[in-house]
């Protein structure tokens, strides 16, 4: 037997191993995990039912597949032993297959043994079901690696990889935790279901509800953050360690990352049909199948490393100069930008809470929002560093300096992102945790990779990133998403052309030298203060719209009446003199606008 015919093999075992896990989906989706009831190996007390339900002829026959998959992986791990040489990584990769085939069979056999199948509404079988899922995660990974290793990839070399490993075991969690977060939504799909979307939605608000129902709708918000994550990291990995299985892999994983993420819009909309949440699994395993592969073949033994800033002539890129302090790196997290998101955080807390939040809830809040914003603005200080060089306001980073290295700064925003997820988890909970994930994701990829260089709508559809903080906060007080929370979320989105346009012509210059497309640069002064008007008297209305809604009453009225009142004056003496010294005015005021404004509401709602 030739280790060619042993590599198809190892491919056919992990195609079998799909199969049986969807297959396991559907007794899932079905209620059919009781059909052989509280019996395990035997099913109803019988090695072979004689007159089988519906039920129980899809639980046997899910038992069956199992059983010939736990043969498949043993055999799969005695002729590696057999057919390869010792030290062969496929021999290791057969190895873990078998171990975590073991402890899937105990899993599922626990499912069974203690009543956690059918419509138990148990929070024990929410988290065994995510172990199951993880489970099955690893299993697969296992057998892909085994089948990719068989097949000639070279053995995995897991030291000295710095941004790339970290960014890919940030991937790998981040796809295990979306997973596991699907695990337990299509499990209150199936005990709590609904007629359409906008009751899921309703019910996933309401207080009291029970935890599976309320957790459903954090999914899809997961979904957008851990995707959109995953595609930065594909393609940064693709550039670090370019070869055309890497660039295949990170191509492959964008596109089937939106197709998976349509699926899941169908899933929603068809009310999850079983039919539909097997085609959603399916899409997810393959997910994470290429994402593991992708990391198979960059973090491969021999594979070709480009470093960050290579082509520039100097490796001080990759190194940088040494000497860096706690400054230089406080410096990254840009905190003369942070403090103004933060501030609209933190009093989108005493919106919510109409007071005082207290004081631990403040102080974890604080320091995760200052922590994720930071990696942002780390992340957008590598990528940007070569225009950074050329701009008089921002030669002086330490990016550009090189007193922190490219890979230093990755490592630390890394760092930084990871710390501050798990603490607003701890401290708030989980949707507080998603939403700021949520907010770094769309500063660096949708503005920062995609979008600013690109279009003078930068700054537009990009300066989402920066309305995300009040949502934050108000999710850690109230553990949701009120009218209102959103109402502060358009606020910040209208208002941010205004003040970033007002930058910009501030600074035109650097930016036209570096060929970025700034509104100013693009179409002009003009059509620029024009536009700042604009989105000016968007800002003022939307700012009455609380009013409307009876959330605010007299005294936000008063304060908001003067702030926007000042607000289009200066836009309107940008208008008719655009010069620098008006848009000096309007870029300072805006600031104190918004500041204010957020006071005043806050104030108004204490009172």
């Amino acid at each position: 037997m030739s280790q060619a015919w042993f590599s198809r093999y190892a491919w056919g075992v992990l195609g079998w191993n799909i199969l049986v896990a969807l297959w396991g989906a559907y007794v899932r989706a079905t209620g059919s995990g009781a059909g052989c009831g509280s019996h395990w190996p035997t099913c109803n007390g019988e090695i072979i039912p004689r007159s089988p339900q519906v039920e129980t002829l899809i639980e046997f026959t899910h038992r069956v597949t199992s059983g010939l998959a736990f043969l498949s992986v043993l055999l799969l791990l005695l002729l590696a032993l057999r057919l390869l040489p010792k030290g062969h990584p496929a021999r290791l990769g057969a190895g873990l297959s078998f171990l975590f085939m073991v402890t899937e069979s105990l899993v599922g056999a626990s499912l069974v043994l203690f009543g956690w199948t059918a419509h138990n509404v148990s929070a024990e079988r929410a988290v065994v079901q995510m172990v199951h899922l993880a489970n099955t995660y690893f299993l697969l990974a296992s057998l892909a690696l085994t089948a990719w290793w068989a097949s000639g990839g070279a053995p995995l070399r897991l030291r000295g990889q710095g941004a790339v490993g970290a960014a890919l075991l940030l991937g790998l969690l981040a796809l295990l935790f979306l997973g596991m977060s699907g695990a337990v939504t299509a499990l209150g799909d199936l005990l709590f279901p609904v007629r359409n979307t906008l009751e899921a939605l309703e019910r996933s608000l309401t207080p009291g509800e029970h935890f599976l129902v309320r957790l459903r709708v954090l999914h899809p918000l997961i979904a957008v953050s851990v995707g959109l994550y995953v595609v930065f990291a594909g393609y940064l990995v693709a550039h670090l360690r370019p070869s055309s299985h890497t660039q295949r892999f990170a191509n492959g994983l964008a596109y089937l990352y939106g197709v998976q993420l349509l699926a899941g819009l169908v899933n929603v909309w068809l009310k999850a049909p079983v039919w539909m949440q097997i085609v959603h699994l399916f899409l997810a395993y393959a997910v994470w199948l290429i994402f593991v592969l992708l990391a198979g073949a960059a973090l491969a033994r021999g594979a070709r490393q480009v470093e960050l800033g290579e082509g520039t002539g100097t490796q001080e890129v990759h190194r940088g100069t040494g000497g860096a302090t706690w400054k230089d790196y406080l410096a990254l997290t840009k905190p003369r930008v942070i403090s103004l998101l933060l501030f609209t955080t933190l009093f989108a807390m005493l919106i919510a809470a109409k007071g005082w939040p207290g004081t631990g809830l403040f102080l974890v809040v604080a320091l995760g929002g200052y922590m994720m914003a930071g990696a942002a603005n780390a992340i957008n200080m590598v990528v940007d560093r070569d225009i950074d060089a050329r701009m008089r306001r921002t030669a002086r980073r330490p990016t550009v300096t090189q007193r922190i290295s490219s890979r230093d700064a990755l490592l630390f925003a890394f760092a930084l992102a990871l710390f501050s997820f798990l603490l607003l988890w701890w401290g708030a909970n989980l949707l507080t945790a998603t939403l700021a994930l949520m907010g770094l994701i769309w500063y660096v990829l949708v503005y920062t990779l995609y979008l600013k260089r690109r279009t003078w709508q930068n700054i537009v559809i990009g300066g989402a990133a920066g309305a995300f903080p009040p949502l934050v906060g108000w999710a850690a007080v109230t553990g949701e998403l009120s009218l209102f929370a959103w109402y502060l979320f358009a606020l910040i989105f209208f208002w941010t052309p205004v003040h970033f346009w007002a930058l910009a012509l501030m600074i035109q210059e650097d930016y036209r030298a570096v060929g970025v497309p700034m509104l100013p640069v693009v179409l002009g002064e003009r059509v620029t203060v024009m536009q700042i008007a604009l989105y000016a008297v968007l800002t003022a209305l939307i700012s009455l719209m609380p009013l409307l809604l009876g959330e605010l009453g007299l005294v936000y009225f008063f304060f908001s009446l003067t702030l926007n009142a000042l607000l289009i004056l200066k836009s309107l003496a940008l208008y008719r003199q655009p010069e620098r010294r008006t848009a000096v005015s309007l870029y300072k005021y805006s600031m104190l606008y918004l500041a204010l404004l957020f006071v005043a509401m806050a104030v108004d709602r204490v009172l």
